[in-house]
Parts: structure tokens; C-alpha cells; sequence
């Protein structure tokens, strides 16, 4: 084992030193956002679409939207305009897909493909949320 100089033990203690507020700082993903009942717009029974904002990236416009769903909520089968990447923010949900079906609990993610078909059921017995980020062409 090589012992350790005063230059090695003085750059070691100084990348210690400057990672640590790093670490103190860093804060867990908060919660979804608690809505109201008529936040947004509603777009099947006990199912509410709320526009939380829009953004540019290198290749795609993106739009986040929250699909806030009341317990034993159904999003019926819809084909989708767009690819979307989903996050389960709040509660639990059966996503159903045209050749599957899955569970899904709160920090789960899944992707939604362009032309294909997905619904959504909220199997929990709190308001679920969907953050969802449509990847829109360019």
C-alpha cells in the first residue's frame, strides 16, 4: 500500500469538503401537487387534464400535463397524438394496452407510443396522478 503525501491528503480533503453541501442539500422529489375538484379540465368521469407547462429540447417541444384521477377513475382506451413518457406521482393504476395490461404504483414510470392505444384505472383508494411529458415533433 503507497502512503499517502501531504498534496494527495490535502486534495482528498478538499473534494470531501466540496461534495459534502452537495449531499446536505440535495432534497427527494416532492409529492404531486394536491388539485382541487375543478382544476383543470375535466375529460372523462373523475378524470382531469391540468396543464402544469411547456418547454423546448433539442429534437421535440415538450408539454407536461397532470392527469388527475378520482379512485376508481377509468381513462377509457384512447390512440395517442404523440409519444409521451408517464410518471406515477400519486397512487396506483392498471394501464391497459392494446396486447397488455400492468400495474402501476406511485414512482413507477411507462412510455406511450404515437398511433397506439393505452387507458388508465385508478385502483387506489387516494386521487392519482399521472405527470405525463408529450414529446411533440419539432
Amino acid at each position: 500500500m503507497e502512503t499517502m503525501n501531504r498534496r494527495s491528503a490535502i486534495a482528498l480533503g478538499v473534494t470531501a469538503a466540496a461534495a459534502t453541501p452537495l449531499f446536505a442539500l440535495a432534497t427527494p422529489a416532492r409529492a404531486a401537487k394536491q388539485y382541487g375538484p375543478t382544476e383543470g379540465k375535466e375529460i372523462a368521469p373523475g378524470v382531469r387534464l391540468v396543464e402544469v407547462g411547456t418547454g423546448n429540447s433539442d429534437i421535440k417541444s415538450i408539454s407536461i400535463v397532470d392527469i388527475v384521477s378520482q379512485p376508481g377513475a377509468v381513462f377509457p382506451e384512447t390512440v395517442m397524438d404523440n409519444d409521451m413518457v408517464c410518471t406515477i406521482a400519486a397512487g396506483e393504476f392498471t394501464i391497459k394496452k392494446a396486447d397488455k395490461e400492468f400495474k402501476l404504483k406511485e414512482g413507477d414510470m411507462y412510455t406511450c407510443a404515437k398511433g397506439k392505444t393505452d387507458g388508465a384505472t385508478n385502483t387506489s383508494a387516494v386521487v392519482g396522478v399521472h405527470r405525463i411529458a408529450i414529446l411533440i415533433p419539432a
